[in-house]
């Protein structure tokens, strides 16, 4: 299957949405251009306001993240930060617009600029060479991979390492496919501000005879203080990590009802019967317990860890601390229907005084498609097909 609708991983084509949902024959990528060629800003104790401003009106916009399978291209993948604009929910509905005037999105080789960045797919027992090319950048940069038992230089800390890749310079890390799971990747350069700018992603290690579920999907999850965004992009606002206060709350980037958006957002869309496994990251600083409406999962894995079968219990809250990952795996045996996905600490729900909002997507049975309220719902997401 080419090019599969919903959350980033094993969706339905857009030829099987528009049969389905009757919504017509082609998406609208609201606010997704391409990436085009801007200049950085230099770090925030020097960036000048004016400087910053001029830049952010020519900043390309961020498209969702793709997935890159690394064994496909020989081991090898290119990370590069560019700054863009990252719009998490453009339209207006449901408290929106929400927008980040800046953010430094990663993206892979030639590919798009997008916040949560590329998910790298890799198999056990592969070893992946990931070369961080800084040669346009204005600041420096790390990636910090979690989990997998690598050689010390290539742990991405400059402080203990005394390896950073300054502007205009490129390094290139091994990292082994040694550890099984659902893993983290992210900038260990002054982390609290590029973190929280964007740089992170999903690293994915297959295990050996991996046996991929029905509908397989990715989610990162993030909550934002935008004050450094708009910092960032000159606007007047004072950021400071230790009086961090989110304001913004997204999944794969997106606040809702954008998360629902069949190509822009991460909708879980899944046909009765189906096994689903979902690979969930939490990129934030704050704890987020997701609920699922309707369904109860199990936890099968943690932080790369599989949980013994005894150990295994049926649940409909899952908590995931910072920087924490799970795997969860349900069977699609509901009433087909549309039910909600969300994290349980109701303030993330929101847009600022809005709600619903925020950190929520959704289940979406693909028999529920053709009824009203998923066009109700597809029209808030912002979908013009």
């Amino acid at each position: 299957m080419t090019d599969p609708i919903g959350a980033p991983g094993s969706g339905i084509s857009r030829r099987d949405f528009v049969k389905a949902s009757g919504l017509g024959g082609t998406l609208a990528l609201a606010g997704c251009a391409a990436p085009g060629d801007p200049q950085e800003t230099v770090e925030a104790a020097t960036d000048t306001a004016s400087t910053a401003a001029n830049q952010s009106s020519s900043l390309p916009t961020t498209s969702p993240p793709e997935v890159v399978n690394v064994d496909e291209q020989g081991g090898e993948v290119t990370l590069s930060s560019v700054p863009a604009r990252h719009d998490a929910h453009p339209g207006e509905s449901m408290g929106g617009p929400v927008e980040l005037p800046q953010v430094w999105a990663f993206k892979a080789d030639d590919g798009s600029p997008s916040v949560p960045g590329p998910i790298l797919r890799t198999t056990e027992g592969e070893d992946m060479e990931v070369t961080l090319d800084n040669s346009d950048g204005m600041r420096p940069h790390t990636i910090h991979f979690h989990a997998v038992s690598k050689q010390w230089e290539d742990d991405g800390v400059p402080t203990t390492t005394g390896i950073r890749v300054d502007p205009g310079e490129q390094h290139t890390y091994t990292i082994p496919a040694d550890v099984p799971g659902t893993h983290l990747y992210h900038c260990h350069y002054q982390t609290p501000r590029h973190l929280d700018m964007g740089m992170y992603g999903i690293f994915r290690v297959d295990p050996e005879g991996y046996e991929p579920a029905d509908k397989e999907y990715f989610l990162s999850l993030k909550e934002w203080d935008s004050r450094l965004n708009k910092q960032m992009a000159g606007m007047d606002a004072s950021y400071s990590p230790r009086n961090r206060n989110p304001d913004t709350f997204t999944v794969n980037g997106k606040s809702a009802p954008r998360t629902l958006h069949p190509e822009d957002g991460s909708p879980i869309i899944v046909e009765q019967g189906d096994t689903v496994r979902l690979h969930m990251l939490n990129a934030g600083y704050m704890d987020h317990p997701m609920h699922v409406h309707n369904h109860r999962f199990e936890v099968t894995h943690k932080d790369g860890g599989q949980i013994p079968d005894a150990a295994r219990h049926e649940q409909d809250v899952c908590s995931i601390p910072p920087a924490g990952r799970r795997t969860v795996e349900f069977t699609a045996d509901a009433d087909p229907g549309i039910y909600l996905m969300h994290c349980h600490k109701v303030n993330h729900v929101m847009n600022g005084s809005a709600y619903p909002g925020g950190m929520l997507t959704g289940v979406v049975y693909k028999e529920a498609m053709d009824t009203d309220i998923f066009g109700q719902l597809m029209e808030y997401a912002g979908y013009e097909g």
